[in-house]
């Protein structure tokens, strides 16, 4: 460690902010006007970059190089702006989950378009004119590029500024981003407004991976690595506040770089990592700001949307129908493995949709009655898992107990992330949880000595009775059912009545005498200790277990199994979860761009069934019902 190196360490952090605060400002702007959680944002990143790889090579590396970056960002932008309006614009009146749904098949149809259209293979562009050489700073070597990237952060904060100070545009867009409802109320075109929004909010992201291309290889992982760098810094900075995201950039960014200067230090005869911290330091950071400031630095409560999506109708206890359908479902799933018996595979598939059917049930039982919505919700999954591998392997702990023991893991887990979170609502809240568990998957992965680091563990195998297939499935059947069935009971108890009076009205639930944080407290530990549980489950049956389980992926994959199946029932989940799993296998298996079509599904699905899948059949039930009593 010396003065030198700290000092280039800074510079280096300040081109990084620089990159960051581009994508992070489209994505704040499209969110502080569309109220779009847009998860696609990454995905413009990564086409910006590639399409600057493509125009640079077609226009020449020498005079083409700079107009190859800005042609590639307005490439972006005018993509971005047809999505908005062939997609987006037909389901802005839906809940607002279900755009961050559509958002997601998105970045799975647009990664394998990128696959299919660019090939796996890392691509390398040129270095830029005139800025290929370094420049020497107290003696050390830093690319003379990196320079011109700090500079381009403020100038391109300051044209923003001025275009949304200085100009009508720039102040219809402040006013939407306050109250969008009352702009259209005044005659302005809103679709026009959003789809401008979009646009220049996907140019920024597109400008941003351009300008990457000199410094890194254009990789299809871009998209998922920006969009969680770049979430982080718009809600650190405050949703929807540019100068905010400029300045969260800044301060992720130089922490970085200081714990890379640091390095490896020792603090009273132990060795301390900084270096690693830089996998999760956006998410610390994150984590501090908003238990101490739950709106970002910069940022203020938003206003509430007037547009609601359907309206919320009492939960009502199963009829007869239904009750029946359950128990014909339950006799077909305790004959599966011998109506299945010369495909082997079924079983195991059957097990994962199991295990993925409880995993939604307990996001669902936070996010639809509850009212929070988690990001982190993998967290639990891999506490319940990890604990589980450990018991039976440091322990000696017989499996059966392990099952038992592995939710209490997840359970105290959510205890403790869960008093922070709920102190927190809408966007702020689900962001928190995702801080959580990425710091959860970080200590995962670097603690080789106890949890197997990356390599995970491995030899983490039933019990013998157990050892077939079959009999696992029926065990796995067994505890399924009874935790969905517990979770359903918790719904209809007067417990679940308050939790649900306190998510449509927490003033007057409070008013009455409720501790609404406290049930939402009590929420986090039950739908925690049913993900653990599922989460052990899971390990059992595939005999090994790694940091994937706690990784952001599984949790988006919860999210889409909930949003899937439909919010609003509470068979949604459970439809989701098997309708999701199902696809995912079957069209892994059978294409190589499984990715684009499971987007594709998704989006049609979205696109037809705006409740959900569940939540259609509920809908068209009732439509049936009600028409037969008016005939009568």
């Amino acid at each position: 460690m010396n003065f030198s190196g700290f000092v280039v360490q800074l510079l280096n952090g300040l081109a990084g902010a620089s990159s960051l605060f581009l994508v992070a400002a489209g994505l704040s702007l499209i969110f502080g006007v569309t109220r779009i959680v847009n998860f696609a944002h990454g995905s413009f990143f990564m086409v910006g970059i590639y399409v600057a790889y493509t125009l640079v090579d077609r226009l020449g590396a020498s005079f083409g190089f700079w107009p190859a970056l800005m042609l590639a960002a307005i490439v972006v932008g005018v993509l971005g702006g047809l999505i908005e309006m062939l997609l987006l614009r037909r389901i802005y009146k839906a809940p607002e989950l279900f755009q961050l749904l559509a958002t997601f098949a998105l970045v799975l149809v647009i990664k394998d378009a990128v696959l299919w259209f660019w090939g796996p293979d890392e691509l390398l562009g040129p270095r830029a004119p005139g800025l290929s050489g370094a420049v020497q700073i107290l003696g050390r070597q830093f690319p003379a590029y990196d320079l011109f990237l700090i500079f381009v952060g403020p100038v391109v904060l300051g044209l923003l500024w001025l275009l949304l100070t200085r100009t009508r545009w720039g102040t219809l867009v402040r006013a939407a981003t306050q109250d969008r409802e009352m702009v259209s109320a005044l005659g302005v075109n809103q679709a026009w407004l959003f789809t401008a929004v979009f646009a220049l909010g996907a140019l920024l992201a597109g400008l941003g991976g351009a300008l990457q291309l000199p410094r890194e290889p254009a990789t299809l992982e871009m998209d998922l690595n920006t969009i969680g760098a770049a979430f982080v810094v718009v809600v650190v900075g405050g949703m929807g506040s540019i100068p905010g995201a400029y300045v969260a950039a800044l301060l992720i960014a130089e922490i970085k770089a200081v714990c890379i200067w640091l390095g490896v230090v020792q603090i009273a005869g132990i060795s301390i990592s900084f270096s690693k911290l830089t996998l999760v330091v956006e998410f610390l950071v994150m984590a501090v700001v908003l238990v101490a400031r739950p709106w970002g630095l910069l940022g203020r409560p938003q206003a509430p949307s007037r547009y609601v999506g359907m309206q919320e109708e009492p939960l009502r206890r199963s009829g007869k129908g239904y009750a029946a359908a359950v128990a014909v479902l339950g006799l077909l799933l305790l004959a599966l493995p011998w109506l299945t018996a010369d495909s082997p595979y079924t079983t195991v598939l059957m097990i994962d949709l199991l295990v993925a059917a409880l995993f939604a049930a307990s996001l669902h039982f936070i996010m639809g009655p509850a009212g929070m919505h988690s990001f982190g919700h993998a967290a639990y999954f891999g506490l319940g898992a990890y604990a589980a591998a450990l018991l039976v392997r440091a322990s000696g702990m017989p499996m059966e107990l392990a099952l038992l023991v592995a939710p209490l893991v997840a359970a105290l887990g959510a205890l403790v992330y869960g008093w922070f979170a709920v102190r927190l609502s809408g966007v702020y809240l689900a962001m928190l949880t995702l801080a959580f568990a990425q710091i959860t998957w970080a200590i995962v992965y670097q603690w080789d000595d106890f949890t197997g680091g990356s390599n995970g563990l491995t030899g983490v195998w039933p019990s013998e009775w157990l050892a077939d297939k079959r009999s696992y499935y029926f065990l796995t059947l067994v505890l399924v059912a009874a935790g969905v069935w517990l979770l359903r009971r918790v719904l209809f108890s007067p417990f679940g009545y308050a939790l649900r009076a306190g998510r449509d009205s927490s003033l007057r639930a409070d008013a009455i005498g409720m501790n609404v944080k406290r049930m939402q407290w009590m929420a986090f530990v039950i739908a925690g200790a049913a993900a653990g549980l599922a989460g052990a489950l899971y390990a059992f049956s595939k005999g090994s277990i790694s940091p994937e389980t706690l990784s952001v992926g599984r949790s988006v994959d919860g999210l889409v199994m909930v949003l899937l199946g439909g919010i609003q029932t509470l068979a949604g989940p459970v439809v989701g979860a098997v309708v999701f799993t199902w696809l995912h296998d079957t069209v892994a298996r059978n294409t190589d761009y499984w990715r684009a079509m499971l987007g594709g599904i998704i989006l049609l699905l979205v696109l037809l069934f705006p409740q959900g899948i569940a939540g259609f059949a509920k809908q068209f039930a009732d439509r049936r019902r009600s028409a037969k009593e008016s005939q009568v």
